[in-house]
């Protein structure tokens, strides 16, 4: 996100990293974000787009969404115009170890029910129960440096009983990511290969281990996946030069190339013509 006046983030940060995060503005939006964990996102004001893969999700004011690690997300974010253009959330990051730790300390009888693997996000409305808890995480938020790491443990325990008393649905759903998803390969590479994004993390989109991918991967293109990879961008970027007003610099990044100067000697090199030659770069 662009951090400038009109944007304050503010994270709760627990044994190095983001537990909790506010994000308030009144710019509109839009970008892309990996998510490493488990994602609980309450909008408080505005409204989200969230696209991934062919799945688009519209969260509303008072709703909320669940969004399984491992994946790169789409989002566009557009504020209240009758509130001063006013943007809110607040994102939870939801560990695998604090979903056991609640479960295994929690007098809540919880009974797993099957959920269909293509229902593990949707939009949810947040009651009272919940507006409220949100609301209560107000005061940590202007005192960060005085909040001890045994308050934000009991405030995500908090939110995980609450979240299983007042939303059955959405409870169900982080049981249910708890499971390891092992990922179409096929299906994962064609989806983002045309992103700026790195092997390592498209090993861990598909739920594999870096080796387990590079193998597969062989097996199925029958090359290894950084050949296969800069072949598709290369093709797609003769693609974009051919049909779109972009530059050839705008191109270069938005397909994950390093510098122009590289991105050029590598299209020549497979198309026997210099990118500039087809677009002369504005």
């Amino acid at each position: 996100m662009d951090h400038n006046a009109s944007v304050a983030e503010v994270a709760l940060s627990l044994d190095g990293y983001s537990l909790i995060e506010q994000c308030a503005h009144n710019i509109n939006e839009n970008g892309t974000m990996y998510l490493e964990e488990h994602l609980l996102l309450f909008l408080l004001e505005g409204s989200l787009k969230v696209i991934y893969g062919k799945e688009s999700f519209q969260v509303n004011r008072n709703e909320m969404i669940l969004l399984k690690k491992a994946t790169l997300i789409n989002y566009e974010s557009v504020g209240n115009p009758l509130n001063n253009n006013l943007f809110s959330c607040l994102m939870f990051s939801l560990k695998d170890e604090m979903i056991k730790s609640f479960l295994t300390s929690t007098d809540l009888k919880i009974a797993k029910q099957d959920v269909d693997i293509k229902d593990l996000s949707s939009v949810q409305p947040m009651d009272d129960c919940l507006i409220a808890f949100a609301h209560s995480l107000g005061p940590f938020f202007k005192n960060v440096d005085k909040v001890a790491p045994s308050q934000l443990r009991h405030k995500m325990m908090e939110l995980l009983y609450d979240t299983a008393v007042c939303s059955d649905t959405i409870f169900q759903q982080i049981l249910h990511l708890q499971e390891p998803v092992r990922m179409d390969l096929r299906e994962v590479v064609e989806r983002h290969y045309a992103t700026p994004i790195r092997i390592e993390e498209l090993a861990y989109l598909s739920g594999r281990s870096l080796s387990s991918f590079k193998r597969e991967f062989q097996q199925i293109f029958n090359v290894p996946p950084a050949t296969w990879i800069r072949e598709k961008r290369l093709n797609k970027a003769k693609e974009m030069l051919e049909t779109t007003a972009m530059s050839v610099s705008e191109i270069c990044y938005s397909l994950g190339f390093e510098n122009v100067s590289h991105f050029s000697r590598i299209f020549k090199q497979y198309h026997g013509i210099m990118p500039t030659s087809l677009r002369q770069d504005s």
